[in-house]
């Protein structure tokens, strides 16, 4: 389940677009297109097609760059960095002018948000099933203890605990007797004496 919610999630995040790459010409004393819309990140190339020399000389720009003299044959390209709008112009023949229009580049964040939010409904429904069997679980363990208590209370009248008191006496019984019957002798010799002075007085 894990796996599945992570490839949708990699799913929509796509890497971002290659830089394109524009063409300018410079010809017939001339820019050609005269405007170009880029983006940030891509490459302008500016190819020389005149017999005169040629340049790209910025006159307004959020920055300013400066290409060396073209000859025919030649090209000079410039990757445009900062969002705004360049204009420039030949130095070795103003009239020829142009621009570039420099948008910034497409921001895609929002994709993943909306797979989050849906990845995340499916994984809390499934929680909250084990909760409701845990719940039911308990009135079947409760049967049991009512059983076990019936159960303990035929046991208690039945006690066979009465019968260790006569053990106990026995045992007195038993170490009493001696000293009993030592008792007796003496009493027996003593009351056999007391018979025979009685005897003899008389």
């Amino acid at each position: 389940m894990a796996v599945a919610v992570l490839c949708t999630l990699a799913a929509p995040v796509t890497p971002p677009a290659a830089a394109a790459s524009q063409t300018v010409m410079m010809q017939d004393y001339a820019y050609a297109p005269a405007s170009l819309t880029v983006r940030v990140g891509d490459t302008v190339t500016w190819i020389q097609h005149d017999t005169a020399p040629h340049d790209v000389v910025t006159t307004s720009a959020p920055v300013a760059f400066r290409s060396p003299q073209l000859s025919q044959g030649q090209s000079w390209n410039y990757t445009f960095r900062t969002p705004g709008t360049y204009s420039y112009y030949c130095s070795v023949h103003p009239d020829m002018r142009a621009q570039v229009i420099v948008q910034p580049a497409p921001a895609a964040p929002p994709p993943p948000p909306v797979t989050r939010s849906s990845a995340a409904a499916p994984v809390s429904r499934p929680a909250a099933a084990p909760s409701r069997t845990a719940a039911v679980a308990p009135p079947v363990a409760s049967a049991p203890p009512s059983s076990s208590s019936t159960v303990a209370s035929p046991v208690a009248p039945s006690q066979p605990a009465v019968a260790a008191p006569p053990v106990a006496q026995a045992s007195t019984t038993t170490s009493l007797d001696p000293k009993l019957l030592v008792a007796g002798l003496v009493t027996a010799v003593a009351i056999g004496c007391l018979l025979l002075l009685t005897s003899r007085k008389a």
